[in-house]
């Protein structure tokens, strides 16, 4: 479980979040959405202290992440960035960059560490490709390394910022089924999304954000029926009953 206290941050003094106060509860699927520049990837990254916040406390297990070191930190929360460079290596030597935080100089993998990344890959479905360079692969495979990676980081907590840009729907929706998988095993998982229909089918728990500030929080029904997506983007959010339940849509 994640607590968030008071928290404020931002970049090069300009403040991008205002005395956030936020609970993130293990064996769920939490989902963020908000327009661009509301805050979203900001928080993800102060939790990780990418980008350190300036007033507040992010406990962890009831420890506060200022006093872990940065290996203590890796070995709780694996991160997603939305974008980064693409290295030139090979997709296992990349995915086995997952098990860095339990490696003791000097570094060199142990059976299980190989064992963590080929599940990592497996999952994912990129276990044919381990010898392949990442820089060579599409865009869409190049992310499902990135998963694998922090899947075999094996966190309680992951954060992931856009994880399905670049995948095809039908890789799209194997992600949203680990999301929920990860969630079944006790972890942690929190995600930026801009599909709200793909959000809403997905969360166990909304947080809506708008100008660095959570508008609102909940289940997708209890988010739902505040109105609040419609007031902060300015759309008709709708749903329509199915035989799985509640599908959501926008127009």
């Amino acid at each position: 479980m994640i607590e968030i206290k008071h928290i404020c941050a931002g970049y090069s003094g300009t403040e991008v979040l205002h005395d956030l106060n936020l609970t993130i509860e293990s064996g769920k699927v939490t989902v963020i959405i908000g327009p661009n520049g509301g805050g979203k990837s900001t928080l993800l990254k102060s939790l990780i202290r990418l980008n350190p916040h300036t007033s507040g406390d992010i406990l962890i297990e009831d420890k506060n992440i200022d006093t872990f070191s940065s290996s203590m930190l890796a070995q709780k929360i694996a991160y997603i960035p939305q974008s980064r460079k693409t290295p030139d290596i090979s997709v296992l030597r990349m995915v086995l960059h997952g098990r860095f935080p339990y490696l003791t100089y000097p570094r060199r993998y142990r059976k299980e560490d190989y064992e963590a990344a080929k599940n990592a890959m497996r999952c994912v479905g990129i276990e044919n490709l381990a010898d392949k360079n990442v820089s060579t692969l599409s865009g869409g495979t190049q992310q499902k390394v990135y998963i694998a990676m922090a899947l075999a980081q094996d966190t309680p907590v992951i954060l992931m910022d856009e994880p399905t840009v670049f995948l095809d729907i039908a890789h799209q929706l194997r992600m949203m089924t680990t999301a929920k998988q990860l969630a079944a095993q006790g972890k942690a998982v929190v995600m930026i999304l801009h599909d709200f229909p793909q959000a809403f089918a997905v969360a166990d728990e909304i947080i809506v954000m708008s100008e660095g500030r959570i508008v609102s929080k909940g289940s997708p029904e209890q988010v739902y029926q505040t109105g609040t997506i419609e007031s902060v983007f300015n759309i008709h959010f709708s749903r329509v009953h199915t035989s799985n339940g509640w599908k959501y849509f926008c127009e």
